[in-house]
Order: structure tokens, then C-alpha cells, then sequence
């Protein structure tokens, strides 16, 4: 599967969690750290890893991917799925704000995500 489809099944299962916020940025032409960065924002602790279990299991179940590693899940406050050519961030509203992804990563082509 695509990495471009992959980052659309991880928004989609932010979306449907209720994730706030969700954003998807190509950024292959900018670093080689992956093609894709899919962002979100959660309300609480208990929320942040109920979208990343969220997204664990529309990947596995559409795209038979697992993450090559979770980290920050103890913490809860910054959570990071890498999948290789996606890496899904799930911030605390106020960690969003002071990392600020959308910022670093400006150069990069935002795509479109149909959330109702």
C-alpha cells in the first residue's frame, strides 16, 4: 500500500476517535525521515492512546502494517507510531502548541482530509 494511503487510513481513524485538529503533511521532498507526518490533537491522556490504538488498528486491519515502534505512550502527553513512510504524532493540545509540526514543517504539502 501507498504511504499516501496509509497516512488517509490513520486520519480517518483520528477522525472517527474524535481527534482534534488532524493534519497530514507530505514531506518526502523535505527529509528522509518519511513521506508522510499525520498529526492530531487529543483532549486527555486516557484519549491520546485511545487514537493511537485507533490508528495500531485500522492499519493493521486495512493495511496489515504494525508500527516499527510507539513511543511517549507512558508519558501521554506526545505520542509517535512510526510506520516507516508514516509517522502519526497524537499531542496534548499544549505539546502540539510547543513542538508546533505545522510550523516546522510549512514547506510541506498539506493534503486534503474529508472530516465530516
Amino acid at each position: 500500500m501507498e504511504p499516501k494511503e496509509l497516512a488517509l487510513i490513520a486520519a480517518k481513524a483520528l477522525d472517527d476517535k474524535q481527534g482534534k485538529e488532524i493534519a497530514a503533511i507530505k514531506v518526502t521532498d523535505l527529509t528522509t525521515l518519511a513521506d508522510y507526518f499525520v498529526i492530531a490533537t487529543g483532549s486527555s491522556n486516557t484519549q491520546i492512546n485511545a487514537l493511537c490504538d485507533a490508528v495500531e488498528k485500522a492499519l493493521k486491519e486495512q493495511a496489515d502494517e504494525m508500527p516499527l515502534r510507539r513511543e511517549g505512550h507512558r508519558d501521554g502527553t506526545w505520542v509517535l507510531l512510526d510506520y516507516g513512510s508514516v509517522v502519526v504524532h497524537v499531542f496534548s493540545a499544549e505539546a502540539r502548541e510547543f513542538y508546533s509540526l505545522e510550523r516546522l514543517w510549512a514547506d510541506g504539502e498539506k493534503l486534503p482530509l474529508d472530516q465530516d
